[in-house]
């Protein structure tokens, strides 16, 4: 379990490149904006995985990463409404306990989660920032939310408890989160 959840680590934060365009891993991707910004934002190509690697061994983690890695080792963990342990967990018990983890207070529930932080554009997030969702047509109001853990090639993965899927990683692209995405926010 403990091995699986290193590995599964190591693939979100160091992709070799891959895209589901086709791309080999040794084809040489174009960088459209600073390295710095890239490694600010997770992207990881093998310019940027380089400076960060060195930048990591200087300095500590920031408190997204650290927030990132405590959900990323609930990977796998079950659905369950109004769950907050590894027996089971919803969407917002999972960022509740990760946040909660490094000190940062967040409210309990989805739909009062999206009251906190600043919204900021779909275009602007970075790893830590939370998306909201509304999944259900016929309700009117958020009542699912992710945190984004990497953009890459401008894709967006979050991570986030699926009543399908449990706790898992997910892509912005895909058609049902991207047709539900309502908006983003900045809490740290």
């Amino acid at each position: 379990m403990r091995s699986s959840i290193c590995i599964l680590l190591f693939l979100c934060l160091a992709s070799c490149g891959s895209s589901k365009k086709g791309k080999t891993a040794t084809q040489a991707r174009k960088i459209s904006v600073a390295a710095a910004d890239n490694a600010r934002r997770g992207n990881t190509n093998t310019t940027t995985t380089r400076r960060v690697e060195n930048t990591t061994k200087r300095t500590s983690l920031s408190t997204a990463d650290n927030v990132i890695n405590t959900a990323l080792t609930f990977s796998g963990v079950r659905y369950k409404f109004g769950g907050t342990t590894r027996k089971g967990m919803d969407c917002s018990g999972l960022l509740y306990v990760s946040f909660g983890k490094h000190d940062v207070k967040l409210p309990r529930t989805s739909i009062h989660m999206a009251e906190e932080g600043k919204k900021i554009r779909v275009r602007d997030v970075e790893k830590g920032d939370l998306l909201f969702f509304k999944t259900n047509k016929r309700a009117k109001r958020i009542n699912h939310v992710g945190m984004v853990v990497a953009v890459e090639n401008n894709e967006i993965k979050f991570i986030h408890a699926s009543s399908s899927r449990g706790v898992t990683v997910s892509s912005l692209r895909e058609g049902y989160w991207n047709q539900a995405f309502v908006k983003a926010t900045r809490i740290l």
